[in-house]
């Protein structure tokens, strides 16, 4: 079986023989934002424990030889579960003294014994790899004498700024939005100018900060009054700081007819592997998941691994190998812009690979979403699976959902409080209808549950 662990340990690491220990450090754009220039945005940290808790979809991702570093043990019966689906787990290590407002890296660091053992595999030749790599995972690999499988975080903070997407676009001759790339203020005041043409002409256009994730650090310029004030705003901070760099891309809001996701590896050596290409998957307008194979073209998929091969090529002259994930659109034409952002790192799309080359037949369709829980208590898996009886995938190629990470339903817990949770998973089915019959009957079931 083609295992997409195996060829990104050969991407890595020259070898699909090779040991490595895994760090679910999601949202590290957070710790490459840091010094940098940003919008004004209003906090929002509720959900800081359960991203930080999105550590354990590392486990479908990791094969039984490697290893997990996790924030919290996993539930027993969600193990039991995935062991009888046939999956070859990796062996877990999880944290003492987790904090939930900490990545796992943060909380990894700041457990001795951890950091200690983590220095016993490295000895063995074990190698760690993580979600994104910054100067805090770059700490852990030294604390634990633990080289990294990856670039440094200088290479990978640099390739991951939308300003470096915006231009390596160009420079390749790629279509995208009108647009502009900027890093000094006075190349903001420009773009600004521009995108009053654009607005007077009934466009949206938007200003992205560099390193903005899950949809934070963008800002809607509407009128010039918008602008004059981002811009004064902006002006001043960088007045205050001393620091004359800023990173923002401004952009025209096109008009699009499907949202893509499609991912690449970069080798060691400079190869480049298309892996595949996810379609967004919405309803009513709202984000519901990925729908996987996407509904292109076969030029639009030769379009888009053509893009990938120079894509790759030009990050690993830029020094970066690894997993690299690119969000592009289709525009009501069914023509492509196969490049909006690119993400050198990995993506959540990353950590379904490997299920979906196991659990997803020839023929079937699968989406991958999340289900919110709004809870008062602990929720045991047990209890889960009893509820959804008859809905869960019991076997490759078969119909239901494959629950890929399960500590983000109790992620928020906290004694006497009521708190938000996600049930993350991949339905699959031979069929678009059979998977929304099962996602509609798992969403009343857990809407119905007492």
């Amino acid at each position: 079986m083609d295992d997409f662990t195996d060829r990104l340990k050969t991407a890595l690491l020259g070898t699909a023989d090779g040991s490595l220990a895994f760090l679910g450090n999601f949202e590290v754009e957070e710790r490459w934002a840091l010094g940098e220039h940003t919008l004004p945005r209003l906090s929002a940290a509720g959900g800081t424990a359960v991203v930080n808790h999105m550590d354990e979809f590392a486990l479908l991702l990791a094969s039984g030889d490697d290893h997990v570093v996790l924030k919290a043990a996993p539930d027993p019966d969600f193990l039991a579960y995935l062991r009888e689906l046939g999956v070859d787990l990796p062996t877990v290590h999880v944290v003492a003294g987790s904090d939930p407002g900490r990545t796992v890296t943060a909380d990894a660091l700041a457990d001795p014994v951890l950091v200690a053992r983590l220095r016993e595999l490295a000895a063995r030749g074990v190698r760690l790899t993580a979600h994104g790599v910054s100067d805090v995972e770059e700490d852990l690999a030294r604390a634990a004498g633990m080289p990294l499988a990856a670039p440094d975080s200088a290479t990978c903070k640099a390739v991951n700024s939308k300003v470096y997407s915006r231009r390596a676009a160009d420079e390749l001759g790629l279509r995208q939005p009108a647009g502009w790339a900027c890093e000094t203020v006075d190349e903001l005041r420009a773009a600004f100018d521009g995108a009053r043409a654009l607005v007077a002409a009934g466009h949206k256009v938007v200003v992205k900060e560099a390193f903005g994730v899950s949809g934070k650090g963008i800002a809607v310029l509407e009128s010039d009054r918008r602008m004059d004030r981002l811009l004064g705003m902006i002006a001043k901070a960088v007045d205050r700081s001393g620091q004359p760099r800023v990173a923002f891309v401004v952009e025209d809001w096109v008009a699009k007819r499907t949202d893509l996701n499609y991912q690449f590896t970069v080798a060691r050596d400079g190869g480049v592997r298309f892996d595949f290409v996810k379609e967004l998957h919405t309803e009513g307008g709202v984000h519901k998941g990925h729908r996987m194979p996407a509904r292109l073209s076969p030029a639009q998929l030769a379009e888009l691994a053509d893009t990938a091969q120079r894509l790759g090529k030009k990050l690993a002259s830029d020094g970066y190998f690894g997993v690299v994930g690119v969000d592009a659109m289709v525009d009501p034409d069914d023509g492509l812009y196969p490049v909006v952002e690119i993400n050198a790192r990995h993506n959540m799309s990353t950590y379904q690979a490997r299920v979906q080359d196991r659990f997803v037949g020839e023929g079937q369709i699968a989406l991958a979403r999340h289900y919110p829980v709004r809870l008062t208590r602990r929720l045991p898996f047990a209890e889960v699976r009893s509820l959804l009886d008859g809905l869960l995938l019991d076997r490759a190629g078969g119909t239901g959902l494959l629950v890929n990470n399960f500590a983000t339903v109790n992620a928020g817990h906290r004694a006497a409080t009521t708190f938000d949770g996600r049930l993350y998973g991949l339905l699959v089915g031979p069929s678009d209808e059979s998977v929304a019959a099962v996602d509609d009957e798992i969403t009343a079931r857990l809407e119905a549950r007492s």
